[in-house]
């Protein structure tokens, strides 16, 4: 899909020097002279985009659980922060970035702040819409057995968001690459994200090319991976586990 999406991409700009096709990628990184540096210089900037990524996504992902949780047991906690989340969805990520920047300076916690806002709503919307959906049934089970509360959120709630959970995982892999990405681009000036926008810069469209395909390949395997690790997780933990 991504190969034949790529062929369109490069046949409808039909521009040799913007537009690289996959020959000219595989020379860059695999066939050229110079690929085995192309190659070093490449994986080098991926590693340090998937360490900003991994950070914006843990961020974001423990920030929209534990909101989530907080937002099942007061509505007054909902009442709070969701009008923020949606606030800070709703403002390009380019605007907030001098603000951001200017708070948390170029570092690690830029690239927590700036990818985990990325991740933060459509995970924290999704985890509470599972969260909700647990039976009343089992709410009323625990509670007549005199739990709390907190108890019916992680004895019932939790187990049965699972799916949600996931579905929030899977949204929010993409989601923390794109995050790290903007951040390396408007703040940090490392990793993938400022190295096309300086290859670019210099007309250097084989690089960049090879970058964006590269972090795009990336993306849809940690993608896959997420979609694997969930079918497992929900085969042995999930409502419907061990029925035939």
């Amino acid at each position: 899909m991504v190969y034949l999406l790529w062929i369109l991409v490069v046949g409808l700009v039909d521009n040799p020097f913007v537009a690289k096709g996959p020959g000219d990628v595989a020379e860059y990184l695999i066939t050229g002279d110079d690929a085995a540096q192309h190659r070093s210089e490449v994986m080098e900037q991926l590693m340090v985009t998937l360490r900003d990524a991994a950070i914006g996504f843990t961020a974001g992902m423990l920030a929209a659980i534990l909101l989530a949780g907080a937002i099942v047991l007061s509505r007054g906690v909902e009442s709070t922060v969701m009008p923020v989340a949606m606030i800070l969805r709703a403002v390009p990520l380019i605007a907030l970035a001098p603000v951001i920047r200017l708070i948390f300076g170029r570092g690690i916690s830029t690239v927590a702040v700036m990818s985990g806002i990325v991740v933060l709503f459509p995970a924290l919307v999704g985890i509470v819409f599972g969260l909700r959906s647990s039976s009343k049934q089992m709410h009323d089970v625990v509670q007549v057995y005199g739990g709390s509360e907190r108890d019916v959120l992680f004895k019932v709630s939790f187990p049965s968001a699972l799916p949600s959970l996931f579905a929030a995982i899977r949204i929010s892999v993409p989601g923390a690459i794109t995050g790290a990405l903007i951040a390396e681009w408007l703040a940090t000036g490392k990793g993938i994200g400022y190295a096309v926008v300086s290859a670019a810069g210099q007309s250097k469209n084989n690089e960049v090319w090879a970058l964006v395909i590269v972090v795009t390949l990336v993306s849809l395997l940690l993608y896959t991976l997420a979609q694997v690790l969930e079918t497992f997780v929900l085969a042995r933990y999930g409502k419907d586990a061990g029925r035939a």
